[in-house]
């Protein structure tokens, strides 16, 4: 390709609304424009860069044994409603009628189609195992798209869908997945992890992430430096704390606290630490009727260490909270007397639902809210002030420092962007379909399924975010959108340069490599800028003077300086650099 011949449309600003590096640099080097919010025009140069994820991905599945199909983009209602998340999934379902007033969705992803196909055409368990995969076009209408591509509404996906007979060869293929993954990820020359995560609504009972580790990613990774362990925040747990309780050691004491309505605050005031202090956080659960009317509202009163945050997965996860909501500020007046600062266990107005987490329960002498203005009570202690809990759970992020649940010593954490996501189904979605196959007993049976997902958009994303510089992005070779860039200078005024630029560039493109030749006669600052904020990794500057003394310019873009090569051995050395 030459550059005259190409779109390049590079930028000095980055718009106002870019928040994060991946999405100011995709922007300024011309890789993508904002149509609308959480939507964007892939432009030539980073649709070059999706088209070489897409490949490589699509290589490693086709390897794995998976068979490529595409499902519809807009799918009929009807079979979102036979598994009920027609009406479950939220508004991120985007939801549309056609002429004649009937429902179909945007597709966010495709287990109900794929179960569809599998019912009508694997009829026996000799047909299985199966894994049939798409590239296709998702979209989740995001209540705040944000971050580029890392969180847009509409975006590219690559998602898997496993067929086995059961739950021992579903494992197989589970595996079989996990590994191309691994493949995957390590062909794009990228520092990830794969952890242990929650499976959301997709649903099933196992799952993991496959994590690029990024300063600015929006997960956090606990994991174990001292062993194999790693898990997305909201499934890594919070082990029970070691030891009994101690003993209450101090009087129940109301103590005036006005103006300071945060534990911190309250610490701060009485000079004890904040681990001393207990938050309330009040959740609610409705109860409806067939036509969705609230018929029953139940309040909870969770129980949290002052220090410690509430991990929402885990609450959803107790007995009665799978659908909780924060509680409204006249529900918890109507049952605590007063405003949210000053909460807590004791002297309610009316009756709650008690859940206290770990740490909370094996605490002696805390400080929580008085349930007035103004005030909170220090030396709670359970068993003496209010009953023993009965309802005991993790409900807290972990913390740096806390213990490995593998037992293998401290956890730490790190930042990271979810690139991959498998999960075992089992017969979630079959079962709710009523999708069988004749088993080698003659008996119909319900599938055990699998599914597996790529961000192919976000992915490019992800790699930007942890390789770059303050002159712009640095591809690794796989999916750089160029391998090598050729800049000539002054190839419209000397001959010999265009000569060999010329005669380079074609022995590269004979060897088959991804080159560019830069012969726009841009001058040398402003073309290599240009390259180096589009982050081609291999570049090779040919000047008149150089080329008189026989020699080149070659410079990788993570170089600091660039590097003589003889213009005899530039080919040889180049093809070596690359790995041909």
């Amino acid at each position: 390709m030459k550059a005259s011949q190409f779109l390049i449309t590079t930028l000095k600003e980055a718009p106002a609304d870019a928040e994060i590096v991946s999405h100011q640099l995709m922007t300024r080097a011309g890789m993508i424009k904002k149509l609308g919010a959480g939507v964007y025009s892939y432009m030539p140069m980073g649709l070059r860069v999706v088209r070489k994820v897409e490949a490589i991905v699509r290589e490693e599945m086709n390897r794995a044994g998976a068979i490529e199909v595409t499902m519809p983009v807009v799918q009929p209602a009807e079979l979102w409603q036979e598994t009920g998340r027609f009406d479950k999934m939220g508004p991120e379902l985007l939801r549309i009628q056609d002429r004649h007033g009937r429902d179909f969705v945007i597709q966010p992803t495709s287990e109900e189609v794929v179960t569809d196909i599998a019912r009508q055409e694997f009829k026996s368990y000799k047909q299985l195992p199966k894994n049939l995969y798409q590239i296709q076009t998702k979209f989740r209408d995001e209540r705040r798209p944000r971050f580029g591509l890392m969180r847009g509404r509409e975006f590219t996906m690559k998602d898997a869908y496993s067929f086995d007979k059961d739950r021992d060869s579903a494992q197989i293929s589970y595996q079989t997945m996990r590994a191309a993954y691994q493949r995957i990820f390590d062909r794009f020359g990228l520092q990830y992890r794969a952890v242990r995560a929650d499976s959301g609504a997709i649903g099933g009972d196992m799952s993991e992430e496959f994590q690029v580790i990024a300063a600015t990613g929006e997960d956090a990774i606990v994991y174990c430096p001292n062993s194999d362990y790693a898990a997305n925040i909201e499934k890594a747990e919070s082990l029970p704390p070691a030891g009994p309780r101690p003993a209450a050691s101090e009087a129940l004491e109301k103590i005036a606290t006005p103006g300071n309505s945060t534990c911190q605050a309250v610490a701060d005031q009485l000079g004890l630490p904040l681990a001393r202090t207990v938050k309330s956080l009040v959740l609610a659960t409705d109860t409806t009727n067939e036509a969705g009317e609230v018929v029953k509202t139940h309040i909870w009163l969770l129980l949290l260490r002052g220090d410690h945050d509430m991990n929402e997965v885990k609450v959803s996860k107790v007995e009665g909270l799978a659908n909780f909501r924060f509680a409204s500020t006249a529900e918890i007046v109507a049952h605590f007397g007063c405003e949210p600062g000053y909460l807590g266990p004791l002297n309610l107005k009316q009756p709650v639902k008690l859940v206290v987490d770990r740490e909370v329960a094996v605490m002696a002498d805390w400080i929580c809210g008085a349930n007035e203005a103004g005030f909170h009570i220090r030396g709670v202690n359970f068993g003496r002030d209010l009953p023993e809990p009965e309802l005991v759970a993790d409900l807290r992020n972990v913390v740096a420092g806390d213990p490995s649940p593998d037992g293998q010593g401290p956890l730490a954490i790190e930042r990271g962007i979810e690139i991959g996501h498998v999960f075992y189904l089992g017969t979630k979605y079959s079962a709710a379909m009523n999708a069988t196959f004749l088993a080698e007993n003659g008996k119909p049976t319900l599938f055990e399924m699998g599914c597996y997902g790529i961000g192919i958009t976000r992915l490019p994303a992800a790699a930007i975010e942890q390789n770059h510089d303050e002159r712009g992005i640095i591809w690794p070779d796989a999916i750089a959108p160029f391998t090598v860039v050729i800049c000539p200078i002054g190839m419209d005024r000397s001959e010999l340069v265009k000569q060999e630029a010329l005669k380079l560039y074609e022995e590269l493109l004979a060897l088959g490599v991804d080159v560019i030749l830069d012969d726009r006669g841009e001058r040398p600052g402003a073309m290599f800028a240009d390259w180096e904020l589009i982050g081609v990794p291999h570049r090779v500057v040919l000047g008149d003077r150089g080329l008189k003394d026989g020699v080149v310019e070659y410079q990788h873009r993570r170089d600091s300086s660039a590097t003589q090569m003889p213009l005899t051995e530039a080919l040889a050395q180049l093809k070596a650099k690359l790995g041909l």
